[in-house]
């Protein structure tokens, strides 16, 4: 596979690879086929978290240039960060310099040194509060702001993250989904960005159900292999009652509950690892996707491309066997697929309706 270099400006040109696990036989169609690859009576659960602009330039009280990632928001005025040296985007994240060590209590200046100092009267400051076992890369702090005021702040200093592998630097509105609704995703919930308005709404001719969650999607990697191999981190999700009303139908009908990315099987079986049934409401969930994973809600997942170097390509484990993703691989990188945030999709389907009266 290669790395799509640019946003597509058509969704809909997106290469989809259907995997059928039980022939383990492969197809090549495109992401305007989802309606037909699916079957009147599944349901497809979208994450419609907004992509925040996560990176933020920033300067510790001595004036050395660090870049701030948010991780997610712990309260109000409250982030877990990620902290990076000096650089920029045309650097790879595992070859970006390490920042300055920081320590609780140090403060911050957001923003360019010019536009921090110079044409903004009252700078936007940050206070480190505490630096994670894990890493002291990933720290917790609190902006001298709340509310609005903070969120104009971020938005106006702010830029989503961006990626060496992209030519060109990424406006906001390229890392959104269709329906990007609240703004939680440190990154783009990109399994999503296929979808096209014209696809959902063939999808809903087609008899598919449609659902939406909200997931606090993470950071996909850091360049710290301590922090990434802790990844992803424990996320906040909102799961809409509508939503679960929507996967009783479909499992009461019989129909395939087939989630729209990782974030969305993270959600969905985390909310339903102690009871077995989805609940509603907001929770935060820890759960590892991998070979061990028992899936007791979702029979498919509809994501990006990945290689085996990919963290996400572990998380597929838990649909299929190692052997058969070898496969797929293979095969994308022999039909030159593209890859990464903006590249084509794949459909994964176990093809087994889940049965929630004995899911526990």
């Amino acid at each position: 596979m290669i790395a799509a270099t640019k946003p597509r400006d058509e969704r809909d040109a997106t290469r989809l690879l259907v995997l059928d696990p039980r022939s383990r036989q492969l197809q090549d169609v495109h992401i305007a086929d989802l309606p037909r690859c699916l079957r009147k009576g599944d349901l497809l659960v979208v994450n419609d978290a907004a992509t925040l602009p996560g990176s933020l330039p920033a300067q510790t009280a001595r004036g050395e240039p660090i870049e701030l990632r948010l991780a997610g928001p712990a309260s109000d005025d409250r982030f877990t960060v990620v902290v990076f040296g000096a650089g920029d985007y045309h650097t790879r994240t595992e070859d970006r310099e390490p920042p300055p060590v920081l320590s609780a209590g140090d403060e911050l200046t957001v923003g360019t040194a010019d536009r921090a100092e110079g044409t903004r009267r009252h700078p936007l400051r940050a206070t480190v509060l505490e630096l994670s076992p894990i890493s002291n890369r990933l720290v917790e702090l609190r902006f001298d702001r709340t509310g609005s005021a903070l969120w104009s702040e971020l938005y106006a200093l702010g830029a989503p993250v961006q990626y060496a592998y992209q030519t060109v630097q990424l406006p906001l509105w390229s890392v959104q989904t269709a329906y990007a609704s609240r703004p939680w995703a440190a990154e783009m919930p990109s399994a999503g960005r296929p979808l096209s308005f014209a696809t959902l709404h063939a999808l809903r001719l087609a008899g598919v159900e449609l659902a939406s969650l909200t997931h606090a999607a993470g950071l996909s990697a850091t360049g710290d292999p301590s922090l990434d191999a802790a990844l992803p981190l424990p996320e906040r999700y909102d799961i809409p009652a509508r939503t679960v009303s929507a996967i009783e139908r479909t499992c009461a009908r019989g129909g395939r509950v087939v989630a729209v990315g990782t974030t969305v099987v993270r959600a969905l079986e985390g909310a339903a690892a102690e009871s077995g049934r989805v609940v509603a409401g907001t929770g935060v969930t820890s759960l590892r996707l991998g070979p061990h994973t028992k899936l007791r809600i979702v029979s498919g997942i509809l994501t990006g491309m990945h290689s085996p170097a990919e963290s996400h390509y572990a998380l597929l484990a838990a649909f299929v066997p190692e052997h058969t993703l070898r496969d797929a691989f293979e095969h994308a990188v022999s039909h030159q697929y593209l890859a990464h945030e903006f590249g084509d999709a794949t459909l994964i389907l176990t093809d087994a309706a889940k049965d929630l009266r004995h899911a526990a």
